[in-house]
């Protein structure tokens, strides 16, 4: 079912993980894409990738905490394809600290990209959705914008500002017909999380950890959250703006995690 048929989508992130899944899983729907990521050869790859679903797939180089970029980025989606539907700001960074160890460029550089870049993106998308006359916003936030964990003081506070952002953006843009919501999944099997898992002493305990963190027994797959990007982008998800949609597998739901 093409539910994104002439619709034109900008995702952030776009070479790997949730952001490569939603923009396959919006080119699936018939969607034109434009990624947006910082690697070049991730971005090629990705776009061969792509091409094998749709044939209206453009890639890009780009720094979303830079606004001269983002501002490039959404006036190549509209040369490219005529316009700008859908926004997905997905890129982000993982980061560690806590109040003390956290030094104030680790701050400053979480903040950057995992919030500043979706504002400066969003005002560079948005004027371009009111010359369509509605558009859709979809921030990836996570569980940790809902609660957190030890050690992650400026992650935390960039996920749970993403919602805030989120909630401020629905309420001031719904009367001009463009839809805001947000999704916070659990842990993923994205190149991130691999990352993560790979700086632990023992990787294969840590595995075997965050499966059982998850009430499902096991962590999501990229295209699981992607194709709830996607329906949050789509016309069935027309009377929702402003929500908060948690993807994580129970993760959130007992009153303790994992006893490990």
């Amino acid at each position: 079912m093409m539910e994104l048929q002439n619709k034109v989508a900008l995702v952030t992130g776009g070479a790997k993980g949730i952001g490569l899944a939603s923009a396959e899983c919006m080119a699936k729907q018939g969607a034109a894409v434009m990624i947006v990521d910082l690697s070049i050869e991730a971005l090629e790859v990705a776009q061969a990738h792509l091409k094998e679903y749709a044939g209206q797939i453009d890639a890009m180089e780009a720094d979303i905490v830079h606004r001269a970029d983002t501002e490039r980025a959404v006036h190549n989606a509209v040369k490219k394809f005529g316009g700008l539907d859908i926004l997905v700001n997905n890129a982000g960074i993982q980061t560690f600290g806590d109040p003390i160890t956290t030094t104030e460029e680790i701050w400053d550089r979480t903040m950057n990209v995992n919030l500043k870049g979706h504002w400066l993106m969003s005002k560079a998308a948005i004027p371009e959705m009111l010359k369509r006359g509605s558009g859709a916003i979809v921030n990836i936030s996570s569980v940790q914008g809902l609660a957190s964990q030890r050690n992650v003081v400026a992650y935390a506070t960039s996920k749970h500002a993403m919602i805030g952002l989120t909630r401020s953006m629905a309420v001031d843009l719904a009367s001009q017909h463009i839809r805001v919501n947000c999704v916070c999944p659990g842990t993923v099997n994205t190149p991130m999380i691999h990352s993560i898992i790979e700086m632990d002493s023992n990787p294969e305990r840590l595995k075997t950890i965050l499966n059982k963190m998850h009430p499902l027994g096991r962590i999501a797959d990229p295209e699981e959250i992607g194709e709830v990007v996607a329906f949050l982008a789509s016309d069935r998800a027309s009377f929702m703006t402003g929500s908060v949609v948690t993807v994580d597998g129970g993760l959130t739901v007992p009153i303790a995690g994992s006893p490990e």
